[in-house]
């Protein structure tokens, strides 16, 4: 990371569900839920932190079902990168339509409707205020999206990655079903392998682990949570060396 990025820069990337994108519907795009998250990112942009974007496609394919029915692995996986595209392309409408200048990478270039993924250019991007949308995954099956998200705050310098879930943080169990359930707010790389803690794959932390790579859990549907999150203010749980 360079010098200037870490003295002048804040820049994030953040991980969203496909899921999160289809509100209660529990398919598709809310548009709802599109201008909420695409208002909220603008938001910190003009606060000055630089915005990456990684989102899921659970919302228009998965493939665990066909998997378990013979369906090959490797074209399910890109079926589903192919579903993270169609929501990058329904958040780069709606970030323009707010006034943000955005460009979707994908690590399968469409000519005409994806610019092919470039850690190089994605960084000059946002260093001339643009918000960067990434989709297609790593562009090899077997990897999830939170490996993806991971791997492309690496190579685009991000001060951190945040992980947006449907609960404000990381707790010893489900704090949905177990009301006994307590928040870390903080946890060490080693610590979420060693207890399993599903919140992100564990290749993800893996990764972020190899390249210190702070990762923060919180969510987005909590008022105020991205705001802080997002300008490095105590919110959610940050897993780190």
């Amino acid at each position: 990371m360079s010098s200037e990025q870490k003295s002048n820069v804040r820049r994030i990337l953040l991980k969203i569900s496909g899921e999160a994108l289809s509100g209660d519907t529990g398919f598709g795009i809310d548009p709802k839920v599109l201008s909420q998250t695409a208002k909220a990112i603008r938001d910190v942009q003009k606060k000055g932190v630089q915005t990456v974007l990684v989102i899921g496609g659970g919302n228009i394919f998965r493939g665990a079902a066909l998997q378990k029915a013979g369906f090959d692995r490797v074209s399910g996986d890109q079926m589903g990168m192919l579903a993270t595209i169609m929501n990058g392309l329904a958040m780069r409408e709606e970030l323009k339509a707010q006034g943000g200048k955005c460009v979707l990478m994908s690590a399968y270039g469409i000519p005409s409707i994806t610019a092919q993924y470039s850690a190089t250019e994605g960084r000059d991007l946002l260093n001339q205020g643009y918000s960067l949308i990434v989709a297609g995954g790593t562009g090899s099956p077997f990897f999830t999206t939170d490996t993806a998200a991971v791997l492309r705050a690496i190579e685009l310098q991000c001060s951190e990655v945040l992980k947006a879930t449907k609960v404000d943080g990381i707790y010893t169990a489900d704090p949905v079903k177990d009301k006994n359930a307590t928040k870390f707010d903080a946890l060490t790389f080693d610590e979420v392998i060693s207890k399993q803690l599903e919140v992100m794959d564990l290749t993800a932390f893996a990764l972020a682990r190899e390249h210190h790579m702070p990762i923060r859990v919180f969510s987005m549907s909590k008022p105020g949570a991205f705001d802080k999150a997002a300008i490095g203010d105590a919110e959610g749980t940050v897993v780190s060396d």
